[in-house]
């Protein structure tokens, strides 16, 4: 059975529609002109989910309940191709907290960063300066969600994260933070070089609620894999990890 149509209401919706289309595009030049985000009329901006984010991560008192805000946020396209929501592995409190770039299909499925052959290769790396997971390291990510394809996440998806991982670092408040591979170390340091030109060196880095920590980036284990001639680089950066450690004890 058909439906009937009201003709006259068609006509009016029609007759309407371009002057909403001309007062909606007038907001949007006027939120343009003064810097505000942009709200399309039912559709959250990056803007408006990354205030979401960050009032959620302020309201958590403990990694276990910063976990589950993470779980229950939605803020990011990339959930919804996702199997898991992938937050943290190790020892919340350790003084020594690895961030990575996000999690890939062994870290999607397992719901555990760094669980593949790359996190094999960091497990092996940690243990060589005497860390563990299970005993005296943070594992986390810059991102919480596997991108399509294992492609790199864009500025927008990690933005939306920022707040959660600022939030990690200010509960778990480790004496050194090691930014492993590119994504997190630009990402966190917001800087211009990669990672051949950051690794080997020490920066500060500070959290919006106040906790500053050193950061070192070192060279991915997955780059390790694919490039091991340059893993006396690795070396190096490890050896550092490991005296500066020692010397903040």
């Amino acid at each position: 059975m058909g439906v009937a149509v009201d003709e006259p209401l068609v006509d009016a919706l029609l007759a309407v529609a371009p002057a909403v289309a001309e007062a909606e595009s007038r907001e949007i030049q006027g939120a343009q002109a003064e810097g505000a985000p942009i709200r399309r009329r039912g559709v959250k901006t990056v803007a408006d989910w990354t205030r979401e984010a960050h009032s959620l991560a302020a309201k958590a008192d403990s990694i276990e309940a910063l976990a589950e805000a993470i779980s229950g946020f939605t803020g990011s396209p990339l959930k919804v191709g996702a199997e898991k929501t992938v937050v943290y592995d190790g020892v919340p409190g350790a003084s020594l907290m690895v961030i990575g770039e996000g999690p890939g299909a062994d870290e999607d499925r397992q719901g555990k960063p760094f669980v593949g052959r790359a996190g094999q290769l960091l497990d092996k790396m940690l243990a060589a300066i005497g860390r563990t997971r299970t005993e005296n390291t943070l594992i986390s990510n810059v991102n919480y969600w596997r991108p399509p394809s294992n492609r790199n996440p864009e500025t927008d998806e990690l933005a939306v994260c920022r707040p959660f991982v600022d939030r990690m670092i200010e509960l778990s408040r480790p004496k050194l933070i090691v930014a492993a591979g590119g994504i997190p170390a630009v990402s966190l340091l917001q800087s211009r070089d990669g990672i051949m030109k950051l690794r080997g060196n020490e920066y500060t880095y500070s959290t919006p609620g106040g906790y500053s920590v050193p950061l070192i980036p070192m060279l991915h284990p997955a780059y390790l894999l694919r490039r091991p001639q340059d893993k006396s680089r690795a070396w190096r950066d490890l050896q550092l990890i490991e005296k500066r450690l020692s010397e903040l004890s």
